[in-house]
């Protein structure tokens, strides 16, 4: 698809529905906020959905945001890879046909929607937001802005992972003079940590397990110790890029519990071993340096076969 067919679809429709994924990130939430509010400016009816609530951590983005009463015309998604990562609570847009456009930059992108524009390049859906918008010639509010940085932002890791492109950088510093209050952004995302977070890390780094002469390393997030931190769910985020920072690291896992017998894996790699393709050993995908998966089982056999996978790749 290019730019102009999206415009038309935005153009010739009036109600959008915008789904974000489960366990919501700053980029899904930053982008479809970001579309929210550019619809709404330009006379439609749009709502942003998602399967769980919507964090407080992400409190700002959601400012004078308020749900619409309105018949849903046209489904689009988000920074959505897979319909399995639509959610419980909005499983019926999971079905085949439900949704009508998906934009997205993951290379596991499964081509679910009806028209897809997916662009593996770009560091972040709301990347590509900002550039839909910049090519309509519309002008875009400061609300708008603010959320497509958000979403840049915490993609790319404050622009320290290997996604970040030059057109990052470029469209942050044009949505900078916006007048955002980018450095309020940076230290809510990246610097800020409740005290339930901090014990939480506490927990995982003086747990840390180390495999293959220390090329491996994997954390556990059990649910009670989630529960017992006190901490909202969405400030785990980021906890994901612990066991990469030890040296001499090359694959780092997370293994968060969601429910019994249910496990969300995050892999996180350095430039020898492609994530992506170790999680689509397990039916998920993602990025070449940070991927996700989902395994059902007991936490000794989910471990078993982790470990038997990293035992494949690791050289």
């Amino acid at each position: 698809m290019t730019f102009r067919e999206i415009l038309d679809i935005f153009e010739n429709n009036d109600k959008f529905v915008i789904l974000t994924h489960k366990s919501p990130d700053g980029d899904t939430l930053g982008s479809g906020f970001a579309l929210c509010a550019f619809l709404r400016d330009m006379g439609k009816k749009a709502n942003v959905l998602n399967s769980d609530s919507f964090p407080e951590r992400y409190d700002f983005i959601y400012d004078g945001y308020y749900p619409q009463e309105f018949e849903p015309q046209y489904v689009i998604a988000v920074d959505i890879a897979d319909t399995q990562l639509i959610g419980s609570n909005l499983s019926q847009f999971a079905e085949e046909g439900a949704i009508d456009l998906c934009i997205d930059h993951h290379i596991s992108n499964k081509y679910f929607a009806k028209q897809s524009y997916v662009d593996p390049n770009a560091s972040a859906a709301a990347l590509i937001m900002y550039q839909i918008f910049k090519y309509s010639g519309r002008e875009i509010s400061r609300q708008i802005a603010r959320c497509l940085y958000t979403g840049i932002a915490t993609d790319t890791g404050c622009f320290k992972y290997e996604n970040t492109i030059p057109e990052a950088h470029i469209a942050c510093a044009e949505l900078m003079a916006y007048g955002i209050d980018f450095a309020f952004i940076n230290r809510k995302m990246f610097d800020v940590k409740s005290r339930g977070r901090m014990k939480v890390e506490q927990s995982v780094i003086g747990n840390m397990e180390y495999y293959f002469n220390g090329k491996c390393s994997v954390i556990v997030l059990t649910k009670k110790l989630m529960e017992e931190s006190g901490a909202d769910a969405a400030e785990f985020e980021g906890l994901a890029s612990i066991p990469l920072t030890v040296e001499g690291v090359k694959i780092g896992i997370t293994v968060k519990q969601r429910h019994e017998n249910v496990y969300k894996i995050s892999v996180r790699t350095n430039e020898d071993i492609d994530a992506s393709a170790f999680c689509k050993a397990f039916g998920g995908g993602g990025h070449i340096r940070a991927a996700g998966c989902e395994i059902h089982g007991g936490l000794d056999e989910v471990k078993r076969l982790i470990l038997e996978q990293v035992e494949r790749v690791i050289d």
